[in-house]
């Protein structure tokens, strides 16, 4: 028997442009089962054509070497032949219970989920054979209803995002043209402040989208690691005192001469920090170290905030997932995840609710060319 189509690997992409195609894939993998059951079908079929011609042909062979000719054995042949019967009967009944009807049930359920039923499951029964494809099949049915699920809630919460700058525009130009507003440097500064906010989300998505494909290009070149993460701190530095953050930079020896990609790296750090400075309304001390060790670079942000759930925790890199003081996107640290794999290195989280959380990213260490 050929072995089943298996579904595409897990899961959902979180590029808006990629999602489809990546839905239509796994639809593709519906459809592919269908082809499959069908010829499964066509082979139980001939399969069961042959086991009764063969069951014929082995009765009259039987029938003609024991039986013979002889006037004797029409008696004989009249108490064999409903006991062959039977015996045929009961054979076929088994061979169609464990082979076809889980086989047609399969064939059903994949018709169901081409058709976008992703809730179509089946029996795990039949013989042996069966049963490993109905568990693969309820495993891919499962995957393509999550995969659903996470589509339509990325749509929901993106078109959500891209509302709430463009209501503000809409209405202050609005206001303008109706002569609410005068049209001065303060309105057509909120009117560039949305734009901004419109801007980044875009390139936000565009990141994530380039990242969780794989067409992410990196420039890796030799980088001096702690001039990057005083500028970094430096660029938000004021909002974050205006907040009643005091931000500590803490810098090991060797980072002066190590090899990434400056700009995506930034932006990593850059992230973790505005996050922290958000997690701490209250104020409070914003510690970002930096290391060499013999085999990576570890950077660290710390703060003393208010911390994360622990059922929360294992979502924090998820999309569009903010905290109760987040005012981004909530697509900050999904790309810093991915440009810190991207790179080869993990980012990690710790946190315990009012005590505050630390951040870790680990990159491996490379030595410029010589």
């Amino acid at each position: 028997m050929p072995r089943p189509p298996g579904p595409s690997r897990g899961g959902w992409s979180s590029a808006p442009w990629d999602s489809n195609a990546e839905w239509w894939s796994q639809r593709e993998g519906a459809e592919a089962w269908q082809q499959f059951g069908r010829r499964m079908a066509r082979r139980v079929m001939v399969g069961f054509v042959v086991f009764l011609g063969f069951l014929v042909a082995l009765g009259a062979f039987i029938a003609t070497a024991v039986l013979g000719s002889t006037s004797d054995s029409r008696w004989v042949a009249v108490i064999l032949t409903p006991l062959v019967v039977a015996l045929v009967v009961v054979l076929i009944v088994r061979y169609v219970r464990r082979t076809w009807f889980p086989v047609r049930d399969l064939m059903a359920a994949a018709d169901a989920l081409a058709d976008g039923d992703y809730t179509a499951r089946v029996d795990a029964r039949g013989s042996a054979t069966v049963r490993p494809v109905a568990r693969s099949f309820n495993a891919m049915a499962l995957r393509l209803e999550r995969a659903d699920q996470e589509r339509r809630q990325l749509l929901a919460e993106l078109g959500h995002e891209l509302r709430t700058p463009l209501t503000v525009v809409r209405g202050e130009v609005e206001a303008m043209l109706d002569g609410v507003h005068e049209r001065d440097e303060a309105h057509l500064e909120l009117l560039l402040d949305e734009v901004s906010v419109l801007e980044r989300l875009i390139e936000d998505l565009r990141t994530l989208g380039l990242a969780e494909t794989g067409a992410l290009a990196l420039h890796p070149e030799p980088t001096d690691l702690a001039q990057l993460v005083v500028d970094a701190v430096d660029a938000h530095r004021r909002p974050a005192t205006a907040a009643g953050v005091d931000i500590e930079v803490r810098l090991g020896p060797g980072l002066d001469d190590v090899v990434l990609d400056p700009i995506r790296i930034r932006e990593v750090i850059t992230n973790l920090v505005v996050n922290a400075v958000h997690a701490m309304p209250g104020g409070g001390t914003l510690v970002v170290k930096a290391v060499r060790d013999e085999s990576s670079l570890v950077i660290e942000v710390i703060d003393n905030g208010v911390g994360i759930a622990p059922e929360d925790l294992d979502r924090v890199f998820d999309r569009f997932r903010k905290g109760s003081t987040s005012t981004g996107s909530g697509l900050g640290l999904t790309i810093s995840r991915n440009l810190v794999e991207a790179h080869g290195g993990t980012i990690a989280m710790s946190s315990n609710p009012g005590q505050g959380t630390a951040v870790i990213v680990t990159l491996p260490r490379a030595e410029p060319s010589p």
